[in-house]
């Protein structure tokens, strides 16, 4: 079934197995009640319930929160704080400053599309591994075609956050998975030859959610409030200073190397 036929298959209806909302009534979610079923849940485990349909261990659910919390910078020099920051310091909405800071987060170098390349990376090189090819082999192949996403780091090539992030996931036994595993492999095979390309966050955590049996849309859509904890903060500061002086910079501070200035020799006419 295609075209108009499809269209008015859905017309006037939807069809869901996520759930509904029955004011007055009740609220259904993925089957069950929300209030009466699912009042008790961590909202972690709620919300990982809502985007695969199935719960985590409390050990993994334990996990994706110290994942959050770890990288809650509230440094407004960062990329997608400083949207955050330079809202409050334009007085707008604290919802369009938030949502633009997330949105922006989504940046394919050190944000949320890094994440999800590595994920994906990681999650067919297992695959290639387990069926008997070389991973050395695949590895180099991965970085000389394409890049491979989860290694190196703008300013400094030391990750501060893994070596915590290893000592919760060693306590909870979670150290141990495959992706986890071939993660740290692969860096042992890129170093040698590009020193640069030490592990970072975005590598381990996608590695840590694959081996929660996540796909990588899944991935995706879990790893969306990352960086949100160190959002607002910075947009409150910016609020609280004098409006419009955040990273106020002269013209005198700006290098400029394009056509010089010009005379404006246009006459009026009548």
């Amino acid at each position: 079934m295609k075209g108009p036929a499809l269209l008015k298959e859905h017309t006037g209806r939807i069809r869901t197995r996520m759930g509904a909302a029955y004011p007055g009534s009740h609220a259904v979610f993925r089957g069950h009640d929300l209030h009466k079923d699912l009042r008790q849940l961590d909202w972690i485990d709620l919300y990982v319930f809502g985007i695969c349909g199935r719960r985590l261990s409390k050990p993994q659910i334990e996990m994706l929160h110290a994942i959050w919390v770890y990288t809650s910078y509230p440094d407004a020099r960062l990329w997608n704080n400083r949207v955050a920051a330079l809202a409050g310091s334009a007085r707008s909405s604290a919802n369009l400053g938030i949502v633009a800071a997330l949105a922006v987060s989504e940046a394919t170098v050190y944000g949320g599309k890094a994440g999800l390349r590595a994920i994906d990376f990681l999650q067919r090189a297992l695959v290639r591994v387990r069926q008997g090819e070389d991973l050395e082999t695949l590895v180099l192949e991965e970085a000389r075609a394409h890049r491979i996403y989860g290694y190196g780091r703008p300013i400094n090539n030391t990750d501060e956050r893994l070596p915590w992030i290893m000592e919760l996931a060693a306590t909870l036994g979670l150290d141990k998975g495959p992706h986890v595993s071939l993660a740290f492999d692969v860096e042992k095979i890129l170093l040698p030859r590009y020193p640069q390309l030490r592990m970072n966050y975005a590598s381990l955590h996608a590695a840590l959610i694959a081996d929660m049996g996540l796909t990588a849309r899944q991935y995706q859509l879990l790893r969306i409030p990352t960086f949100l904890a160190g959002m607002p903060p910075c947009l409150v500061d910016g609020a609280e200073k004098p409006e419009g002086v955040l990273f106020s910079t002269p013209c005198s501070a700006v290098a400029y190397h394009g056509t010089a200035p010009r005379p404006w020799a246009a006459k009026a006419t009548i």
